[in-house]
């Protein structure tokens, strides 16, 4: 399974999904990391500190979503509607996205995934006890 790390497109959004510290925990599990070029450099996690870990940066947004299993985003569509459409159309269906989608207050983002067949996991509604 390859899983992805997106650069950010949600304004001010300074936050990145993963930290260069635990790439090395989904490698051991058997996952590819991928992560976008510049996704951690607004968190103070430069291109490099990725591939120290084994990471594999990618330049292109769209080969990360062609090559990604699983997303993994802070902001997801939901939050981000204006700011994610672009993204919409590179979604294909059995994808995963992970991160904040804001599911009760984004119906219209919600069903937008679910069209596309693409399986969303809002974080915001995981309990953090």
């Amino acid at each position: 399974m390859i899983v992805a790390v997106l650069r950010e497109t949600y304004p001010d959004e300074r936050r990145v999904a993963l930290i260069p510290a635990q790439v090395p925990a989904l490698i051991k599990a058997g996952l590819e990391v991928l992560v976008e070029s510049g996704a951690g450099s607004e968190a103070g996690f430069p291109d490099q500190a990725y591939q120290e870990k084994e990471a594999q940066v990618v330049a292109d947004r769209a080969e990360v979503f062609r090559r990604a299993d699983a997303i993994l985003q802070v902001r997801c569509s939901g939050s981000s509607l204006e700011a994610g459409a672009a993204d919409l159309e590179l979604l294909r269906p059995t994808q995963i996205v992970i991160g904040q989608c804001d599911p009760l207050s984004s119906l219209e983002a919600v069903r937008e995934m679910a069209s596309r067949r693409v399986t969303q996991f809002s974080l915001e509604l995981v309990p953090r006890i």
